[in-house]
């Protein structure tokens, strides 16, 4: 499975003078613009620590799903999914075939975003081929569109990273508390069999 993102956030999209004055608060940031790479870099950083913790994309973009498989379920691995624009069938010398739309449907879900097949099932993989879902994922347009909690979260996460960019001894993946708890009730509920009660 390969998932690659074919509209990356452009520059313009991140709000860089939002987070210029979020971080004047706490460190007397001037106005030089030399510095706008590596602010810019920290919260490209942050924004993809965010989603990968919630699974999901914030900003709207294209994706293109590769599998050589049709996996249980046909969840696809980002989520909110908007749209779903192509489904192809690729043979063995990665010539396309595309999936007439009217043989899946996309089955949206806040987490589990699935492709569900119309017509009893979905159509057979070539041998020593696959298939690619291209679709559209995001929570907003905009980063005015994000939750207050998630566009918070990643100026929380980025400015950690920049008051900490030369600290080495936190372990990898450590998450600091305050960003944890914003992010927490997006991300993907976890069900087991309860005990001592109802199933």
């Amino acid at each position: 499975m390969i998932l690659h993102e074919i509209t990356p956030v452009p520059d313009s999209a991140l709000p860089l003078d939002a987070f210029k004055a979020h971080l004047r608060l706490g460190t007397g940031f001037g106005e030089d613009s030399l510095q706008e790479p590596v602010l810019l870099a920290f919260l490209r950083a942050s924004l993809a620590a965010v989603e990968g913790r919630i699974a999901k994309a914030l900003l709207q973009r294209d994706f293109e799903w590769r599998l050589n498989d049709w996996p249980e379920g046909v969840i696809l691995p980002v989520a909110p999914v908007s749209t779903v624009a192509q489904v192809a069938l690729v043979d063995h010398t990665g010539a396309e075939t595309l999936v007439p739309a009217a043989a899946y449907a996309l089955a949206p879900d806040a987490h589990a975003p699935r492709l569900l097949a119309l017509n009893g099932s979905l159509p057979t993989l070539p041998t020593g081929g696959g298939v690619v879902i291209r679709f559209t994922a995001g929570l907003g347009a905009t980063w005015d569109d994000l939750p207050a909690d998630l566009a918070q979260a990643v100026f929380l996460l980025a400015a950690h990273y920049y008051e900490y960019r030369d600290d080495t001894s936190l372990h990898a993946g450590c998450m600091p508390f305050g960003v944890a708890s914003l992010i927490d009730r997006h991300r993907v509920p976890r069900l087991g069999r309860m005990r001592g009660g109802a199933a």
